[in-house]
């Protein structure tokens, strides 16, 4: 993928009406890192006024640079052995791997990942598909070198083991999904990005208390939440029957809260508050090294929660593996939505399953 943030000696071309290249191109040279961005792959969307921050469209460009350099950019894909790795089927469409931690999380131990989400970016950029992958769920996780068999383990299990780079080989292995690009999110830093929004309005749907310090109280029905709040909620899960995939489903409806905010009006026209959300979202994030930061802006610039799809990988329930509480995927179900992800076909398969999103 052409990347204009490459060449800090001349000015690219500013981006055409058709959008950027977002093909998972090889990734070029490691470059400089940056700061830290995020991007829940797609609370990006409403950032084309980027272009006018600064009164002009050059001004506002050099302002969307000066962001972009600040991300930090992580080598991940030059460590994979290639020859391990799904083909891509569509050139066109665009795979993300937003991997979500949250270290101020005392269910969290070690560098577990606490969420893990394939966004599918469709060739025609009209829409955007987010898959939840359960981070307890049962897997084969590869050997790194790509010579043994590797062991089944929970899907988080690669990323404490093995890093970025290993969660990427799991998925790509579990999905037969081709990866093209990758955001890190660090949880304590988006609720800052919630902050700057102006914070959220959720639907709570069942009253529970929190049990986690300051034991916040959640009551059913619409409720507005500020950042330490939302990422509170987002922590639940012992109060549900059903555990982590009520977590799961709370964490979605956080992204599309923020992603509606994150393009309205109110904020767009702010100038202050724009600078505020950008520099917070700068802060909150690394990507791969391969991923313009810029360049995915403007692909999405049109985008809004009601173009987002959120789904869960299918399972068939949940058990007891080596001691350890576990989710078994659904390997059959599994195995076709991610064809389809893979062809660039999920509109199709989101018809023939009326009742999954």
């Amino acid at each position: 993928m052409a990347d204009p943030v490459a060449d800090s000696a001349a000015q690219p071309p500013m981006p055409s009406e058709d959008g950027p290249n977002l093909d998972g191109a090889s990734p070029p040279a490691t470059r400089r890192r940056g700061g830290r961005w995020l991007r829940l792959t797609l609370l990006i969307a409403g950032l084309s006024l980027l272009l006018v921050v600064g009164g002009t469209a050059t001004a506002g460009w050099l302002y969307a640079r000066s962001v972009e350099s600040q991300v930090d950019k992580l080598e991940v894909f030059t460590a994979l052995p290639q020859a391990q790795r799904p083909v891509k089927a569509v050139e066109k469409a665009a795979n993300f791997l937003i991997v979500g931690s949250d270290s101020r999380d005392p269910d969290t131990s070690g560098s577990r990942t606490d969420t893990i989400i394939l966004a599918h970016l469709p060739a025609d950029r009209d829409s955007v598909q987010m898959v939840s992958i359960p981070r307890d769920t049962w897997v084969r996780v590869p050997d790194p070198t790509g010579a043994g068999d590797g062991h089944d383990d929970k899907i988080n299990s690669a990323y404490a083991n093995g890093g970025t780079p290993l969660l990427v080989q799991t998925v790509e292995a579990f999905t037969g999904v081709r990866i093209d690009h990758v955001v890190l999110i660090d949880f304590g830093g988006f609720a800052e990005i919630i902050d700057a929004v102006g914070g959220i309005e959720l639907a709570v749907d069942e009253s529970f208390t929190s049990v986690h310090p300051p034991y916040r109280q959640f009551t059913a029905g619409l409720q507005q939440m500020d950042g330490d709040t939302a990422l509170d909620y987002a922590r639940q899960r012992y109060q549900f029957t059903d555990g982590d995939f009520t977590r799961v489903r709370h964490q979605q409806e956080i992204i599309a809260a923020v992603l509606d905010q994150a393009s309205g009006e109110g904020l767009l026209t702010d100038p202050g508050r724009l600078n505020d959300f950008l520099r917070a979202t700068a802060d909150a994030v690394s990507v791969d090294e391969s991923t313009s930061v810029f360049d995915t802006v403007w692909a999405l610039r049109q985008l809004r929660s009601a173009d987002l799809t959120m789904l869960t990988s299918p399972s068939s329930g949940t058990g007891q593996q080596d001691g350890q509480s576990v989710v078994f995927p659904d390997e059959a179900q599994a195995a076709a939505l991610y064809e389809a992800i893979r062809t660039d076909t999920v509109d199709e398969w989101l018809r023939e399953h009326p009742t999954v999103s």
